[in-house]
């Protein structure tokens, strides 16, 4: 019988001697406020009630419990006791016993409830894990000094530096769970408890064991994570805090280590780390809402694609519909380029399953699901066509008039252009409102962003469908607007520009590449340009310079180097040279280059600060941001972050250039662009909008509020 008198949050339920206490706070049963009073009173009745003799917490819905609201990060309603470490710890501290019921995906702050129950079962299909790392921030309700106390310090650092998650079978294994119930779970986890209650076991606390191995031993494991982390994540705290949290474990009694915890979670809360990555998190679910486009509009369904050119990029974006389980046919003008297009696919499959990531049955299955056609008429069946051929106006204008010929009636239409322009493309047919960009990010079938680029003339319908399209195969949609390079690839133009001035005037391509990557990005603008391959970046220049005027400052160092067959990775040498790898290394033959195009421009080279080069290169990104949000080409800054997060590996503990603009203060950027615009001119010049919003005292944040509301 459920009995509901103190609220919704928390039902609570009995059977004959056990009460059951359900979490009832949907969508995810988060421990907001109200759940964490309604829990301690439940407890407190099941306490007091002689007929209870063990207490089971579980969740109404698809999971147990998923952990903090992170609605309530950084507001006042986190200080609403019991706080979670409070609640957890009265369930520890619990005389009868406390077993946890696991369903679904158990994160944070629900997996550190169900450690504080006395007993763990899950259902088989049930994940665990504790990833407030990637938050920003440390399981900050008792994870660290619970979990390596349970399964040891080695297996629970790397869980929670991580923020991975187990599934039960492996959850078992580690013996982070007791016990996998695969049928009835609310009535097996009874007959659990029942057995217990009949075997007179009691309360098992965590905070009662000790972390296993000697000192030596768990000094070298602490060491190694740390050189890991230092190593692979540079420049990102909070897993460094984690690793610093975990440690008490080894040298303070529980209450110390807990109350310690509290410290360093409260410190990484407020840090700009968790500021960017809460930032990023919600960007990323913002960026789904349109605000002319209704949540409710009807879609067109895409069930079968096409996409036409066997190159690189199509290869890629054919393996991502059918890593989604969706046919796709491949099409391709001749049998040669079509054959060596499905080695490639064959090859990165193989690749994949190499490493153990992919079984030889699911590998079968996607190269299955592409079917290769060297018949343009073989679109005729696909929901929507996707053109990947040459970035070249004419051949794109030639495939879509064949595509509006063949393409059946209601299909989508979409070219994968970089740069060019997607009103044109669509001008050549007689449907333009179901034309659209589907820029694709390389590689296709690895990379998550995808530019939904709206033309004049996209009907609503089509972005909808492109934007859930999305969603399916695993990329993340921004839809952006017309213009050269759209947003992310605009934004790069300066970003890369900058860099060549700064090596003309003194600084070589490894100083900006290491000032860059010291900031968070694992690669600069040069060793970046070499892995795309120079050919793909000299191709643009060469057709920008068609409309480039003659008094506009241009490094001609990308074409030199391209004269001479360096192309990047791909031919061993480019920017840098490289020996049968990746790693790249200074060039003297480049730096000769370079320092001969300084001589030509009769400049004395000099020594160029780090703090310079930071900044023309990320101011000069974000202004050019702030110049796409003016013109309407982005629907919000936050948009422009996921973007840079997710296609151009802008460090995700920054939160994008916009975020981190605010970050830094939208008055110190224009400053500094108005100083840079009296040396250098009219390039420098701040954007109207971000001029406003630094007068203003104001921030793309709030330019972005003001914008919903609208």
């Amino acid at each position: 019988m459920i009995n509901n008198q103190t609220g919704d949050k928390v039902l609570f339920e009995s059977h004959e001697n056990i009460a059951i206490l359900i979490i009832n706070n949907p969508p995810v049963n988060a421990l907001s406020k109200h759940v964490r009073l309604e829990l301690a009173s439940h407890l407190k009745r099941a306490e007091s009630d002689q007929n209870i003799d063990a207490v089971i917490i579980c969740g109404a819905g698809k999971n147990l419990c998923g952990g903090a609201d992170i609605r309530e990060f950084n507001t006042p309603d986190r200080e609403v006791e019991p706080m979670s470490r409070d609640l957890i710890n009265l369930i520890e501290d619990f005389q009868k016993l406390v077993i946890a019921e696991i369903r679904g995906p158990t994160f944070g702050g629900g997996l550190e409830l169900a450690l504080g129950c006395h007993y763990r079962v899950a259902e088989a299909d049930s994940f665990v894990g504790l990833p407030e790392v990637l938050r920003g921030v440390i399981p900050g309700a008792g994870g660290t000094q619970r979990l390596p106390r349970l399964i040891g310090l080695s297996p629970a650092l790397d869980i929670i530096t991580s923020g991975k998650s187990l599934s039960a079978e492996n959850a078992l294994k580690l013996g982070v769970i007791d016990e996998i119930l695969d049928e009835d779970l609310r009535a097996d986890t009874i007959s659990f408890v029942q057995k217990l209650i009949g075997e007179g076991v009691g309360p098992r606390r965590i905070k009662d064991m000790e972390v296993g191995g000697s000192l030596d031993e768990n000094t070298v494991i602490i060491n190694n994570f740390s050189d890991k982390i230092k190593k692979t994540l540079r420049g990102v705290k909070a897993p460094l805090l984690c690793l610093e949290s975990v440690s008490n474990t080894l040298s303070l009694s529980f209450e110390e280590g807990l109350k310690t915890e509290a410290e360093i979670s409260k410190k990484a809360m407020a840090s700009e780390e968790s500021r960017a990555l809460v930032h990023a998190f919600f960007s990323e679910r913002q960026v789904t809402k349109i605000p002319d486009i209704p949540s409710d509009i009807k879609v067109r369904p895409i069930r079968k694609a096409a996409v036409i050119g066997a190159g690189t990029m199509g290869g890629g974006i054919a393996m991502s519909f059918a890593n989604a389980g969706l046919p796709v046919t491949l099409i391709e003008m001749s049998p040669e380029n079509l054959e060596k297009g499905m080695n490639r696919i064959t090859q990165n499959y193989s690749a994949t399953a190499k490493r153990g990531r992919l079984s030889s049955e699911e590998m079968k299955n996607r190269l299955n699901n592409i079917n290769p056609s060297i018949n343009y008429s073989d679109m005729k069946d696909a929901d929507i066509v996707i053109e990947a051929v040459f970035e070249e106006m004419e051949v794109k204008r030639s495939v879509f008039t064949q595509i509006d010929l063949l393409a059946k009636e209601n299909a989508v239409l979409a070219t994968n252009t970089s740069t060019l322009d997607v009103d044109e493309i669509a001008g050549v047919t007689n449907r333009p409102e179901d034309v659209l960009g589907t820029h694709f990010f390389s590689p296709a079938n690895v990379m998550t962003l995808l530019e939904v680029v709206r033309g004049k003339m996209t009907s609503k319908d089509v972005i909808a469908s492109v934007m859930a399209m999305a969603k399916t195969i695993n990329k993340v949609g921004v839809v952006v607007g017309v213009c050269d390079g759209f947003v992310g690839n605009r934004m790069l133009a300066p970003y890369f520009r900058q860099g060549d001035f700064l090596i003309e005037e003194g600084a070589m391509p490894q100083d900006v590449d290491r000032v860059i990557e010291e900031f968070g990005f694992r690669m600069g603008p040069f060793r970046v340009s070499d892995l795309a391959g120079l050919d793909i970046s000299w191709a643009i220049e060469k057709r920008r310079a068609e409309t480039r005027p003659e008094d506009e400052r241009y490094s001609p160092l990308l074409d030199r180097i391209c004269e001479l067959g360096r192309y990047g990775q791909k031919t061993g040498a480019g920017w840098y040279r490289y020996e049968g790898g990746r790693n790249a290394i200074p060039d003297p033959l480049v730096e000769d280059l370079i320092n001969s195009r300084s001589r030509e421009m009769v400049l004395n080279r000099r020594t160029i600060q780090d703090d310079e080069i930071f900044k023309r290169c990320l101011y000069s990104m974000i202004n050019e941001g702030a110049k796409i949000l003016e013109e309407g080409l982005a629907i919000r800054s936050s948009d422009i972050d996921v973007i840079w997060l997710h296609g151009y590996g802008f460090p995700r503990h920054r939160g994008g250039p916009m975020f981190y603009a605010d970050l830094i203060g939208l008055r110190e950027v224009c400053d500094v662009l108005q100083q840079y615009h009296k040396e250098w001119g009219d390039k420098w010049e701040p954007a109207s909008l971000l001029r406003e919003l630094a007068n203003s005292g104001s921030s793309f944040a709030d330019w972005d509020n003001k914008q919903m509301k609208r």
